[in-house]
């Protein structure tokens, strides 16, 4: 199977099936189940790399999937989290620059947080609903 023809069942992208095989990523929580059963092997053999030789079998996938679960509901919060701090980051510099003014080198650098406080928050703001978007999709 060619890795079009997986990610087309798989309703991904050819590119996320060769990150996946190049091994720069892991497929998402919701989509292991479904790529073991396309490649006929269990999620032992998945996340091992290589087919069981029946000693190390796992017998409840029930159990690895709800760690997988509860790991990328980590990652999504940990990544809510990272997009909150610069977002607050950001408002913070842009409250600290309306402090700082009066001469050349004060109002520089209060156009340097100013341009700090954009950067950071609309990073911020884009890694959120980066993270939403992730969830709601």
């Amino acid at each position: 199977m060619t890795q079009e023809q997986l990610a087309e069942k798989l309703h991904v992208s050819n590119k996320t099936v060769s990150k996946w095989e190049t091994g720069k990523s892991m497929p998402d929580y919701q989509t292991i189940n479904p790529l073991c059963h396309e490649l006929k092997i269990t999620i032992h053999e998945l996340l091992e790399g290589k087919a069981d030789e029946g000693s190390h079998s796992y017998n409840n996938e029930s159990q690895v999937m709800d760690l997988l679960t509860r790991i990328q509901t980590l990652e999504n919060q940990k990544n809510l989290l990272l997009g909150l701090m610069l977002t607050i980051t950001g408002i913070l510099f842009f409250v600290m620059s309306n402090f700082i003014h009066g001469s050349a080198v004060r109002d520089f650098i209060s156009g340097v947080l100013v341009g700090i406080a954009v950067g950071e928050s609309l990073i911020g703001v884009y890694i959120m609903a980066q993270n939403i978007y992730k969830n709601l999709s």
